[in-house]
């Protein structure tokens, strides 16, 4: 007899059924159950809302905070500034003098008289500004929220006002900006305007009266770096009243060079924490200085690159198997659990389908149709 050998095609065909690990049982097989049904719809419900929730952190992006050593030291630092000090322009000047003792032209700075007191509209815009900046304070995680939304933010200058004003100005609004060394420095603004002078520089405030001094000031702005709109900073919108016409304001700052790498910008800023302190001149008792707002400024060493991030799909398609396949896998081992234990039980305590069937006699026939007593005895 001839031995009918198969195809090098039927073989591998063959040799791949029997790998198959997902074999097809017949429904005729197959038994549903209302326990069953209940089970698989919730489990069906379970993973439609989780993967549900799953895709909106997909769609959510994070920020990454890394560390290393900033190497830039021969570019220049710009300093945005935009102070208003309750004296007039031409009683107070403003510039920078830097550690080398080098003095930085001011040509970048203006000089704009206006009132001190704000608008209705300005000073509800103020508390706005300082009850985000008292939030910021308590939940550091809105830093994240404001990096990822830097370019729809609104700008954190003051706005213009909505009325004339009928007072007089009494009030020197200094903004614009400056280029320094990358070097720790000292930005004051003080009586009379700034002179150049060989051991360093000078301010002639010998022709202002001590009763016009005034440094009650608001720092509307003050970043360093590139300016990002919807940026806020330790001191925009900080308010301070002078109860002496000597008194000296001081502002420490610490500067952090920062990348700032997002999906919608990329910038390099530099964020600063600030430590603030403030005293009355009085030669007398022994608390000497010069009257005037001073922000001495220092840059660390370390530089911060945050990076926004986005999760791959590749992970979150791993992450929607795991929600489908655990849910699948826990509920039908559950199932299965649940009804081995109520099996037991109901064998146990003889219930269910484990009830024994109660026994009728009917002329001599049980449930009249078995036997009782076999007719084949002889008498």
């Amino acid at each position: 007899s001839q031995e009918n050998t198969g195809t090098p095609t039927s073989d591998t065909l063959n040799f791949v059924k029997e790998l198959d690990a997902f074999p097809k049982v017949p429904e005729s097989y197959v038994e549903t159950t209302a326990s069953g049904g209940t089970v698989s719809v919730l489990a069906f419900t379970a993973m439609a809302l989780l993967a549900f929730f799953e895709f909106f952190v997909y769609r959510d992006t994070w920020m990454k905070y890394e560390y290393e050593v900033d190497k830039d030291f021969t570019s220049k630092l710009r300093i945005n500034i935009d102070i208003t000090v309750a004296m007039r322009c031409q009683f107070v000047g403003a510039d920078v003098l830097d550690l080398a003792e080098t003095m930085v032209a001011s040509d970048g700075l203006q000089y704009e008289p206006v009132v001190f007191e704000l608008s209705p509209q300005q000073r509800l815009w103020h508390r706005t500004l300082l009850l985000i900046q008292n939030r910021l304070r308590e939940e550091h995680s809105l830093q994240d929220v404001l990096f990822k939304n830097v370019m729809k933010g609104a700008p954190t200058a003051l706005p213009p006002r909505e009325d004339d004003p009928t007072h007089p100005l009494n009030a020197c609004r200094i903004h614009g900006y400056l280029y320094v060394n990358k070097v720790a420095g000292n930005f004051h603004i003080t009586v009379g305007k700034a002179i150049p002078h060989p051991r360093g520089h000078a301010h002639l405030a010998a022709l202002v009266s001590h009763e016009t001094y005034n440094f009650s000031h608001r720092i509307d702005h003050l970043s360093f770096g590139e300016e990002i709109p919807g940026i806020l900073n330790p001191l925009d919108g900080t308010e301070k009243v002078s109860a002496d016409h000597n008194q000296m304001f001081q502002y420490f700052i610490t500067i952090v060079p920062t990348k700032l790498q997002t999906y919608k910008v990329s910038a390099d800023t530099h964020q600063y924490s600030v430590t603030e302190r403030e005293r009355v001149i009085n030669h007398a008792a022994g608390s000497h200085g010069v009257s005037g707002i001073f922000m001495k400024y220092d840059i660390s060493s370390l530089m911060v690159k945050v990076t926004e991030q986005h999760m791959p799909l590749w992970q979150f398609l791993v992450r929607l198997c795991g929600i489908i396949g655990g849910i699948f896998s826990t509920t039908g081992m559950l199932h299965s659990l649940v009804g081995f234990c109520i099996d037991v039980i109901c064998c146990r305590f003889k219930l269910g389908v484990y009830k024994p069937k109660s026994m009728s006699v009917f002329d001599g026939h049980v449930n009249s149709l078995t036997p009782l007593l076999s007719e084949n005895a002889e008498h």
